[in-house]
């Protein structure tokens, strides 16, 4: 009887067993599925952006912009004219070396000159070079500043009729206006040839057109001096005129030289008593230099 008992208790048994299990099992279940529930029900932080090393290529910064500065080229000077442009006589640094030598940056300096000054030269042949193609007419065509200085010698055969019979403005005037149209001429010449390009054209006057100072007095007396003074203040008036009205700069040498004529100029003249020495020279450089806008290049 006992042996059937327990016969019958081992499936009990068993199934007891079993139930163990599957509890077990079941906890286990419930407990992984709270975990997975837990991690995937969070919200999950963002995943950080990689910061690269302070001194690596992937950290890029922003370097401070260089900018590379050219210096404009040295302008041009060119000076056309007659023997004070070519600097006769003295035996120095003529006023268009000088003056380009000594132009500041802003204007372009220091800069090339092209001294084309020729002795002798009246402004109608002057008036002829520029209308042609000729070297002058090149050289201006290359002249960032032009600087022109012409019209005295034009007047060299009134001097020998004064000597004669004397000659008063009824004498002169005509001769003056003459050189008056063709130094506009020149300057119309001058800015056909430059065209589009920027271009500043410097004119100066005359102290004397003639000889002055002590040599002058000493040869031709006190009435010359007078008449010659009379003969280039009208001429200046119209070279200026002319220079106005072609856009150019009238640069006076009368006021430098003479003041307001009762000056005696011989400190400034080579032994000719007619063309500029050393100082003279210096002194056309500086008017020209004063004269002189900033470069628009």
């Amino acid at each position: 009887m006992r042996f059937l008992r327990q016969q019958r208790l081992r499936p009990s048994l068993v199934w007891v067993a079993m139930g163990a299990v599957l509890f077990a099992t079941a906890i286990w279940a419930i407990m992984l599925g709270s975990s997975l529930t837990d991690i995937e029900g969070m919200p999950r932080s963002p995943v950080p952006k990689a910061v690269a090393p302070p001194n690596s290529t992937a950290a890029y910064t922003k370097q401070p912009t260089t900018t590379l500065t050219t210096r404009p080229r040295s302008a041009v000077v060119v000076a056309i004219g007659d023997s004070v442009t070519a600097a006769t006589v003295c035996g120095c640094t003529g006023f268009v070396e000088s003056y380009a030598a000594q132009l500041p940056a802003v204007t372009g300096g220091p800069a090339h000159s092209v001294n084309l000054g020729t002795n002798g030269l009246t402004a109608a042949a002057l008036r002829t070079s520029m209308t042609s193609p000729t070297p002058t007419a090149r050289g201006a065509a290359e002249a960032d500043i032009l600087l022109v200085t012409i019209g005295a010698n034009d007047l060299t055969p009134l001097l020998s009729r004064w000597r004669d019979s004397g000659c008063g403005a009824a004498c002169y005037s005509p001769a003056v206006d003459a050189v008056g149209s063709d130094v506009s001429a020149i300057l119309a010449a001058a800015k056909d040839l430059r065209g589009p390009q920027p271009t500043q054209i410097l004119v100066t006057d005359y102290w004397n057109v003639f000889a002055d100072g002590d040599v002058a007095r000493a040869s031709d007396g006190p009435a010359y001096l007078r008449w010659s003074d009379e003969l280039t203040r009208a001429l200046n008036s119209r070279i200026c005129a002319a220079a106005q009205g072609a856009g150019a700069v009238c640069v006076d040498l009368y006021a430098p030289f003479k003041g307001d004529g009762g000056l005696n100029p011989t400190a400034l003249l080579a032994s000719d008593g007619d063309h500029p020495n050393t100082a003279g020279n210096q002194l056309i450089s500086s008017a020209l230099l004063t004269a002189t806008s900033p470069s628009p290049r």
